[in-house]
């Protein structure tokens, strides 16, 4: 070959060198960073220039490994980090877990976006249709997505929106209590329900688990769409048979649902205003005073006890001391104890009941007024 040609050569070679250089150098240092930013973010600013182009091009070059689920199909499983354990601990785990396709990748995603140092300890549902990089956001919140809202048999609507405060769910107690307010609808069980009666009664207790995210409209259709599944046809044939509608027994229910401590005593205490009811005796009930009365600033309580004589005389038709047959309405959110107690009670005599003297909760019960009488607790 003459020198000339080897020259030319020679250059042709050099020059194909400096271009694959060039683009070998643009490629880590440009376009795999500007690839790699564009499908997961920008990097942490604590890496430096060659960690960047490192992680860089790992991400680009195992991109499905980090934005495919691991089985699309798959259930989200509970996955619990421990305090203090080391984030390459929890990876091994989510890896062996079938939740992450690659655990290298997913260590060097977590690094690149600087997630690896944020990784927070508790209670987890991942699953594997998230794909990786989704489960690295997840697990930035250890806060879950659902609560567990209790509402206790016997309160009032007010106590449910009191507790609202501490449940975890972004409702005000004014929102609820805007919503528990109005007339039931959609449902069939309120064709017996009054003009102006309120949902107080068809709340029904229990414990839920709820989106954090509920609304106050979706939480009471929550409690409404509850009582419905619970009012069965026996109930209601049980109601009929003591000739009450179902707005007339949640009524009677709420009632004894407050005055019952022992729940085996509700069908006892059932009969007993079923009979003064049938024999058109007033139902004389504390609950139904307080209820009249509402919050008690100074007891910090919407149940005031112990009546004063003065309360007994509140002007309210709500007191059943005052008048006779039910009151206008519920007066707490009956279970299913109280419920059934209403269309099933017990086949008893008793017209009075009171509390026992012994601190047990329990109640004696009587025939007469005269044993009512006797029944009471000595005075020391």
């Amino acid at each position: 070959m003459k020198p000339r040609s080897l020259i030319k050569s020679c250059s042709l070679l050099v020059l194909t060198l400096l271009c694959l250089v060039s683009l070998v150098f643009l490629s880590f240092n440009y376009i795999l960073p500007a690839r790699a930013r564009q499908s997961f973010g920008a990097p942490s600013p604590n890496l430096d220039r060659l960690d960047t182009i490192y992680l860089s091009t790992m991400l680009v070059l195992q991109e499905d490994d980090l934005l495919l689920p691991a089985n699309s199909q798959g259930s989200p499983v509970p996955f619990h980090v421990e305090l203090g354990e080391p984030a390459s601990q929890a990876i091994e785990r989510l890896s062996i877990a079938g939740l992450i396709r690659n655990s290298g990748v997913f260590r060097d995603y977590l690094q690149y976006s600087g997630l690896d140092t944020t990784l927070q300890a508790g209670d987890y549902q991942l699953s594997p249709a998230m794909n990786a990089v989704q489960i690295a956001q997840a697990m930035q919140d250890a806060t879950p997505a659902q609560v567990d809202f209790t509402i206790l048999p016997g309160w009032r609507m007010e106590e449910i929106a009191a507790s609202l405060a501490t449940s975890g769910l972004d409702i005000s107690e004014q929102e609820f209590i805007s919503y528990a307010r109005q007339p039931i609808r959609g449902h069939p069980f309120s064709s017996d329900n009054p003009i102006g009666s309120t949902m107080e009664g068809f709340l029904y207790p229990g414990t839920y688990q709820l989106s954090r995210e509920l609304t106050a409209a979706r939480l009471v259709d929550t409690l409404l769409d509850n009582f419905e599944d619970n009012l069965s046809p026996e109930l209601i044939q049980g109601f009929s048979s003591h000739g009450l509608d179902i707005f007339e027994a949640v009524t009677l229910a709420s009632i004894i649902e407050r005055e019952a401590v022992v729940d085996e005593e509700m069908p006892t205490i059932a009969s007993v205003f079923l009979n003064r009811l049938n024999a058109e005796i007033k139902l004389d009930s504390d609950p139904t005073v307080q209820y009249a009365i509402g919050y008690n600033e100074a007891q910090k309580t919407w149940w005031t006890n112990p009546l004063s004589l003065q309360d007994l005389e509140i002007n309210s038709p709500y007191n059943t001391y005052a008048h006779p047959d039910l009151p206008p309405g519920p007066i707490s959110n009956p279970g299913l104890t109280a419920l059934q107690a209403v269309a099933f009670p017990a086949e008893t005599p008793y017209f009075y009941f009171r509390a026992a003297c012994d601190g047990s909760g329990r109640h004696v019960f009587a025939q007469t007024f005269e044993e009512h009488l006797g029944n009471a607790c000595p005075i020391d």
